[in-house]
């Protein structure tokens, strides 16, 4: 069997009313999303999706004619690309759904088998009120989440204090709560200075004291002295990675001890065969490697293949922040939005990724 093509298509969905992301001061009235099918001579197609893929085309005869299996190969030359032109690793998903297809196996089973299934946190994404963001735990808890993410960045931290003890105050102990400070990185027109070490402290001083599980990205993801220090002066688990650009990166951090709790995210790096060797170091230094998976449903997917297979964390994250982020608008590209029943996602023994597209929606959002 040979890839005979690889397709890729660019689509956009309107947003009204618009997402009002933490992490952006601009509302977001559209929902960009590129779709990665790879095609063999005997037409099996494997599905990916992340970044935009531009450029992908010529370069798409590396591919072309070679055997699909050969994940580590494909790895190879993905990460050769990324470093001279631009990062593809989406087409690394669609070729691990396909290599699942191929031999009739889920894609957690062929990134390690270590579990089929994992316990989701909600991962809330816009800014509210405290009473707001109390009321949506609650609603989160009343779904049968176990867990919650809330986000800070409403311009001064101590506002995001007063909404968090909203929250715990009105869940008690029933759900346990993360915090994303959201310092790691910024938008290109946001100037804003990420914290330093001795905010982060402060910070993370008052989390303890409000039984945080996680607090994630208090400071610059290239700050490795300082997440180092963070996490040796505190008893709260230090939490990041999901924009670092390079694989490689992540052995640093775990042989630096950085932090407690990697997230990378296969769709935006590394793919599913480069983070399946950092998974499986971080388990051997008994730190928790649970993704990031803010891109869209297929995204999801992939990660949480990856999370089940070669990691097996304690919880992984579910983009869930309704009505302005809802399952509907996060997986427009699938045929169904992803399962979940009482904080728990189950992948079951479907081939591949186990998720389809949506031909029709795909069609009518094309832009490219």
């Amino acid at each position: 069997m040979k890839i005979e093509r690889i397709d890729v298509t660019h689509h956009r969905l309107p947003l009204d009313p618009p997402f009002r992301a933490s992490w952006d001061t601009r509302p977001r009235t559209e929902f960009d999303a590129t779709v990665v099918r790879v095609v063999t001579d005997e037409g099996l197609v494997g599905i990916g999706s992340g970044d935009t893929m531009l450029g992908f085309e010529r370069h798409a005869a590396l591919f072309v004619g070679q055997n699909p299996l050969d994940l580590d190969r494909h790895n190879r030359v993905l990460d050769n690309l990324a470093f001279h032109y631009s990062r593809y690793w989406p087409l690394d998903l669609a070729l691990w759904d396909l290599a699942g297809k191929i031999l009739g196996q889920p894609v957690w089973r062929l990134a390690g088998g270590r579990s089929d299934r994992t316990r989701l946190y909600a991962s809330s994404g816009t800014l509210r009120g405290p009473q707001e963001m109390a009321d949506a735990a609650l609603s989160f808890l009343e779904a049968g989440f176990p867990a919650m993410k809330i986000r800070f960045h409403r311009g001064d931290w101590r506002d995001d204090i007063k909404a968090l003890e909203a929250v715990r105050g009105a869940v008690g102990d029933r759900l346990t709560l993360m915090v994303d400070c959201n310092q790691g990185w910024r938008m290109p027109w946001d100037t804003e200075r990420p914290w330093s070490l001795k905010d982060a402290l402060a910070v993370a001083r008052e989390l303890e004291t409000l039984d945080i599980y996680w607090m994630e990205e208090p400071l610059h993801r290239a700050d490795y002295a300082g997440m180092a220090a963070l996490r040796d002066a505190v008893d709260i688990r230090i939490a990041g990675g999901e924009m670092n650009r390079e694989v490689f990166e992540f052995d640093t951090i775990i042989e630096r001890r950085c932090l407690d709790v990697l997230q990378p995210d296969a769709a935006l790096t590394g793919g599913i065969g480069g983070l399946k060797r950092i998974a499986e170091a971080a388990v051997a230094a008994n730190l928790i490697f649970t993704p990031h998976t803010w891109s869209n449903g297929l995204g999801v997917a992939a990660n949480a293949h990856l999370a089940c297979g070669a990691g097996n964390p304690p919880f992984l994250e579910f983009p869930f922040d309704p009505p302005e982020w809802s399952a509907e608008r996060r997986d427009y590209m699938l045929s169904e939005t992803l399962a979940y029943e009482d904080g728990w996602m189950v992948l079951g023994e479907a081939p591949g990724l186990g998720v389809a597209l949506d031909e029709d929606r795909l069609a009518k959002t094309r832009i490219g």
